[in-house]
């Protein structure tokens, strides 16, 4: 998801499309998140790790 993200991101930056922009930063911010909470050891959606 984070590199999807990254990916959806640059290509938003290069061809100026805002909403792939947006979109590549929410995915990109979700996925951190998601990392950081299955790092920890935390149970998400009752599955030890999201992938």
């Amino acid at each position: 998801m984070i590199l999807l993200g990254v990916i959806l991101l640059v290509i938003g930056l290069l061809v100026g499309v805002s909403l792939l922009t947006t979109i590549g930063g929410v995915l990109v911010l979700i996925g951190a998140v998601l990392w950081v909470l299955g790092a920890t050891g935390r149970t998400i959606g009752g599955r030890k790790h999201y992938f």
